[in-house]
């Protein structure tokens, strides 16, 4: 089992910049993948940025310019930087990871952080 634990939410005025953090736990023997997904108030979840093992990266285009996806392979942890926050950029942000470990190819959700942009 894996587990993903998020960090960083929290509320923030317009212009401004927040760090997310997500670190992956439990029978982990390589992660392919590792990104964020938001949901909006009222809204279905989307994706914010992913990042693979090789460092590909794939941002949605409503963020790019504005964050920064990073991840620290060797310590199983996803970051995102996220600057220039709008009032938009508000909703719950989850973390998520696809790879294998004991008990086959798995895809994980962390719990989600909330991220709130406003004055």
């Amino acid at each position: 089992q894996v587990q993903l634990v998020e960090s960083g939410g929290g509320l923030v005025q317009p212009g401004g910049s927040l760090r997310l953090s997500c670190a992956a736990s439990g029978s982990v023997f390589s992660i392919d993948r590792m990104g964020w997904y938001r949901q909006p108030p009222g809204k279905e979840r989307e994706l914010v940025a992913t990042q693979t093992t090789g460092g590909t990266t794939n941002y949605a285009e409503s963020v790019k310019g504005r964050f920064t996806i990073h991840r620290d392979n060797a310590k199983s942890t996803v970051y995102l930087q996220m600057d220039t926050l709008k009032s938009e950029d508000t909703a719950v942000y989850y973390c998520n990871a696809v790879g294998y470990g004991s008990t086959g190819v798995f895809g994980s959700w962390g719990q989600g952080t909330q991220v709130t942009v406003s004055s």
